[in-house]
């Protein structure tokens, strides 16, 4: 049903699209002072990145006007448009500027009867995913035309409630943005905090308000761990997997209840998990559970307390190398701690802390997003009206 005033429409009744340019790879430029040129892989969900940036010549930049990009353009990736993290959609912002379009990605501007900050709310809601599930070409490279963008249809009120649903929406938008800051500053906090906690460059204060003023040493990988399912010492990973260990599991592989055999995922135990592009480290509860094929434990030596053990493996920051080379820079690492496990508790405490406070902001942040989720799918419909001009659409 059509909500009163609304249209039944489409896309391509109401946006201009364009497709980029086909530019050379030979010609690309590693001059820093050239021109960003924005690829399929420099997008993801609702945002742009700039890792591993292509540039341009800036002296061909003025003639390449048509591929000019601005501020509130909407870019849209024809080439894997959907990721398991979502849809590889996003608005330029002025940090963006100047670059300019490749081909396989296309920019999309509102014409007179489309409100220009609606339509990132149309391309980043749950219908317009789905049906880029449904009409994506299922080849070696998944993707979508121009035309099946296009021919998305949707129900379009008037310009001015348009604009009045874009500024709700706007208002989690600028919300979320904040929270978003609020997780990176946390983090970037917590990673300092851990450089001067780790090194002994801060040393905190003792049950009597004292500096620990205690040793530190220095020890290697083997001295300090032991490695399960590890051919030289025999040991299995069920040998620890009530003992509080360590597990470094690759990517796909869970850890399952051993009541349940659900794979439930825990939180009190490190894992290492390997990704395409990153490694990520977890705590997770490793108490009842049975290990995966695949699963590797670490059991820390007795002088070190077990979550100051995490802490230190976390602070090696060793790049994704795949499990192998991984586990080889870590055995070439000398791993610094202080003798007292009073001392190597205090920091674990601390560096929990900060854990906690930055995994309440990621539930702010997921509690904003799913409010903001359910509050498109009921405006962008018609379901709920807005005030127009002092009036309550009904």
């Amino acid at each position: 049903m059509v909500p009163n005033g609304w249209t039944k429409t489409t896309f391509g009744e109401h946006i201009d699209l364009l497709n980029g340019f086909a530019f050379k790879s030979a010609l690309y430029s590693n001059d820093e002072n050239d021109i960003k040129l924005l690829r399929g892989d420099n997008i993801e969900p609702n945002k742009l990145r700039w890792r591993n940036v292509k540039r341009w010549s800036k002296d061909d930049y003025e003639s390449l006007e048509k591929y000019h990009l601005k501020v509130s353009d909407f870019i849209i990736a024809m080439d894997r448009t959907w990721i398991t993290a979502g849809l590889k959609v996003a608005e330029v912002k002025q940090e963006d500027l100047p670059c300019l379009l490749v081909q396989r990605v296309s920019r999309i501007r509102s014409l007179p009867t489309l409100c220009q900050d609606l339509i990132k709310h149309h391309f980043s809601s749950f219908r317009f995913e789905q049906y880029v599930k449904s009409v994506q070409t299922e080849t070696a490279v998944p993707h979508i035309s121009s035309t099946q963008i296009n021919e998305f249809n949707l129900l379009l009120p008037p310009l001015p409630e348009q604009q009045k649903i874009a500024k709700t929406l706007s208002t989690w938008d600028k919300a979320i943005s904040a929270t978003e800051r609020l997780i990176d500053n946390s983090t970037q906090q917590k990673k300092a905090l851990m450089q001067q906690l780790l090194t002994g460059k801060k040393r905190l204060l003792d049950e009597s308000g004292k500096r620990f003023e205690g040793e530190w040493k220095f020890s290697n990988f083997e001295d300090l761990f032991k490695v399960a399912n590890n051919k030289k010492t025999q040991i299995k990973s069920s040998d620890y997997l009530n003992e509080g260990a360590l597990p470094i599991v690759d990517q796909g592989k869970r850890l399952v209840s051993g009541y349940t055999n659900n794979n439930e995922v825990y939180s009190d135990i490190p894992v290492i998990v390997f990704g395409d592009h990153t490694r990520i480290i977890k705590w997770i509860d490793f108490e009842f559970a049975q290990g995966a094929d695949g699963t590797q434990v670490l059991k820390n030596a007795e002088s070190l307390h077990a979550k100051f053990a995490y802490y230190i493996l976390l602070n090696a920051d060793i790049p994704n190398l795949g499990y192998s080379r991984h586990m080889r820079e870590l055995k070439e690492r000398d791993f610094k701690y202080p003798l007292d496990k009073t001392e190597q508790q205090k920091i674990a405490t601390v560096l929990t802390t900060a854990d906690k406070e930055i995994e309440l902001l990621e539930q702010q942040l997921t509690d904003l997003q799913q409010e903001k989720k359910a509050l498109m799918q009921v405006l962008l419909t018609g379901k709920k009206r807005v005030r127009v001009d002092g009036e309550v659409k009904t």
